[in-house]
């Protein structure tokens, strides 16, 4: 008989106990839980949304002792309870006595936890974990995770190990003994280590040879800041293709720490490090390129993985309301380059969308994220929390970040129609806008739309520009800009002239040849009309040869 979910020991020997710290679990810790959600004051009162309702762990964001204490105590009178509770003020006497008295496992946070990174962890454990028996066997199979590969290290090396990504965020580890220091203690927590320690690694030359070679790095202790000995391992995506000059992968994905505890660390940890690295580099990205299930299923009801929908049956899947309105915003990067630390983005915006709204979607797909509001029709509300998170959130990004947001759609079932739109409007526009609508933007989208059509169509080209393009590269000569200014300013030969930095009879002249050229009658409206969509559309075209496709991403 197969059980659905993760039981809670594993999950809590995942997170080990720097993050968190069973208080009391009165059925046990081996029960078994398959979700997770931010809970915050309001859902301890009013009716529940069907996502917190059915969610199994709770984390009582925000949730002082007193509130907590005294909904737990309402519990048999208020219907369906979570199965474990994680709260920062697990410590308060009343609240272990009201979760002893309502049967729910009680977690203590550690008070500097970040829940962001807390909940991005648990989604993990029970996204990519399965339940298996206990076993003494120490081995790296092919269904090992980062946290069983993390514990499995750690017990052969006889030290605490971390696994991070190519950012120094941590992505798993193993238990954690008194013997921790502080520096992994921040490190799990989600936050930087000493500085000096840092400057010193970057002295030792630890950070190049985790770039330059694959070697196992040994770290000295520092006493002066209580930071004990480490050996370091690359993790590397397996290649054939992506080679530096010393032959190994260039594509860093992260690395493996071991800290020594209170017994020194075996004297083979060197070649167990290299093959958990080759492991971790094949989990990580087996990670990174497979989408969660979670995610497969949100980007269906986006409309960009193809083929039938079957909304109501992802609608129930996501424990969200099939009918009443429903928006969507899609996130970017100002330019054509892609979103750096995507995984850490989308995380963020996640939390940032749950505070907004409970039942919000988050889910990356090729260059863009989309975040998906069931029961949510306000566009000036929806609008002024993108334009906050996107100025929170706007560092991530080299270019900056923007935004678009949809018009509200009756109906999950129109949700594609309203990420179509979000992609209309993310195409059409530039950023100079950090956060827009298409009812904001409808000139520049509609004339792009018109541009690219026109620059797809052969029949719709006219050669004229062509021969205005061969005679400036035979001449040295910029005629297409001297007319396209002259365009832009309506004709307007001082204003032209300014922006050109050229004397008005300079452009005059200039206009002349133009006409010559291309056999146009400039002072025809109709003419310089077709001109200036002609030199757009072909501007265009060499800008942004390729348009945005999301779904291309996810095809075969």
């Amino acid at each position: 008989m197969s059980i659905r979910g993760v039981r809670l020991d594993a999950v809590l020997r995942a997170l080990g106990g720097a993050f968190v710290e069973l208080v009391l679990a009165p059925s046990g810790d081996d029960v078994f839980v398959d979700s997770v959600v931010f809970a915050e004051v309001g859902d301890l009162t009013r009716p529940r949304t069907a996502a917190v309702e059915s969610s199994e762990v709770w984390l009582a964001v925000g949730i002082g002792a007193a509130e907590l204490a005294a909904w737990l105590n309402r519990l048999d009178q208020k219907g369906s309870a979570p199965r474990a509770v994680m709260s920062k003020e697990a410590s308060d006497t009343s609240v272990r006595a009201a979760a002893q008295r309502a049967g729910i496992a009680l977690i203590a946070v550690h008070p500097d936890a970040r829940w962001d990174r807390l909940f991005t962890t648990i989604r993990g454990v029970l996204d990519h974990s399965v339940s298996r028996q206990d076993s003494d066997d120490i081995v790296f199979g092919s269904d090992t995770d980062l946290f069983e590969l993390a514990q499995n290290v750690a017990a052969i090396t006889r030290g605490m190990v971390s696994i991070e990504d190519e950012h120094s965020h941590v992505l798993a580890y193993s238990a954690s003994g008194d013997a921790a220091d502080e520096l992994r203690r921040q490190s799990i927590l989600g936050r930087e280590g000493p500085r000096e320690y840092l400057r010193k690694l970057q002295e030792w030359g630890v950070f190049e040879s985790l770039r330059r070679s694959d070697d196992v790095v040994e770290v000295p202790a520092h006493d002066d800041l209580a930071i004990r000995r480490r050996l370091v391992v690359p993790i590397r995506r397996i290649s054939d293709n992506v080679k530096g000059e010393s032959g190994f992968s260039s594509d860093l994905l992260g690395t493996i720490w071991v800290q020594e505890g209170p017994v020194p660390i075996a004297g083979d940890a060197d070649s167990v490090l290299r093959g958990a690295a080759a492991v971790a580099a094949r989990l990580i990205s087996r990670i990174r390129d497979a989408p969660s299930n979670e995610a497969i299923q949100i980007q269906r009801l986006l409309g960009v993985r193809g083929g039938g929908v079957d909304v109501p049956s992802l609608a129930a899947s996501l424990t969200i309301p099939m009918s009443g309105p429903a928006m969507v915003v899609g996130v970017a990067s100002i330019g054509n380059g892609g979103l750096p630390s995507s995984g850490e983005l989308v995380s963020s915006l996640r939390l940032h969308a749950s505070a907004f709204q409970r039942e919000s979607l988050v889910s990356a797909v090729g260059t863009r994220i989309y975040v998906l509001f069931p029961r949510t029709q306000s566009v000036k509300s929806t609008v002024s929390w993108t334009r906050e998170v996107v100025a929170r959130l706007d560092k991530v990004s080299p270019s900056g970040l923007r935004a678009a947001v949809s018009s509200p759609v009756s109906t999950l079932a129109e949700v594609a129609q309203a990420r179509a739109e979000v992609d209309r409007v993310l195409d059409g526009t530039s950023g100079d806008v950090r956060v827009t609508t298409l009812a904001d933007s409808r000139t520049p989208v509609l004339l792009g739309e018109i541009m690219d059509t026109i620059a797809a169509d052969e029949q719709l080209h006219d050669p004229r520009v062509d021969a205005l393009d061969v005679y400036d590269r035979r001449n040295g000569s910029n005629m297409r800009e001297s007319i396209s200014v002259y365009l832009a300013h309506s004709g307007d030969v001082r204003r032209a002239s300014e922006q050109l930095r050229i004397h008005p009879n300079t452009l005059r002249y200039r206009i002349k040849r133009v006409e010559e050229i291309t056999d146009t009658d400039l002072s025809e409206p109709s003419a310089r009309l077709l001109m200036e969509i002609q030199l757009a559309a072909s501007a265009r075209a060499v800008s942004s040869p390729n348009l945005s496709d999301p779904s291309s991403t996810l095809r075969e």
